[in-house]
């Protein structure tokens, strides 16, 4: 893992409530972990799909922003948000990867799987970003 202390932020509101962790961030790569939790299953008693959504969101966004550097941040909005549900996670916590694929001055395009850490596969997303204006 090549995570910098430095570069990490402080939780953001929806980030403390949900109780995800960024682990991992490098160029055109994230990863950010959430261990499961009562509060985040749907009436069925399983995560609800909002929350991979949401990770799935988070580790493309944060894969396609990484500088390296606390000087020089960069944002970026998401344009596109399409997800794959797989199936229901068998662990205790979901692992959350992102890779940005391309793109070019102005957008992105990212990837993101969603495992347990038994290493099933529970979701898949793809999205396209636009870079925040300086």
């Amino acid at each position: 893992m090549t995570l910098d202390p430095a570069l990490v932020e402080d939780p953001y509101e929806l980030q403390k409530l949900l109780g995800f962790e960024i682990v991992d961030w490098s160029e055109d790569y994230a990863r950010f972990d959430l261990p499961l939790a009562v509060k985040l299953t749907n009436r069925y008693g399983i995560p609800h799909g909002g929350v991979y959504a949401v990770l799935a969101d988070t580790v493309m966004g944060f894969a396609g922003c990484y500088t390296g550097s606390t000087e020089d941040r960069r944002l970026a909005m998401t344009l596109s948000l399409n997800m794959n549900y797989l199936s229901v996670p068998s662990g205790t916590v979901l692992i959350a990867e992102g890779r940005r694929t391309g793109g070019g001055r102005k957008s992105f395009f990212g990837e993101a799987t969603i495992r347990d850490d038994t290493g099933g596969l529970v979701a898949t997303g793809t999205g396209v970003f636009r870079y925040r204006s300086r």
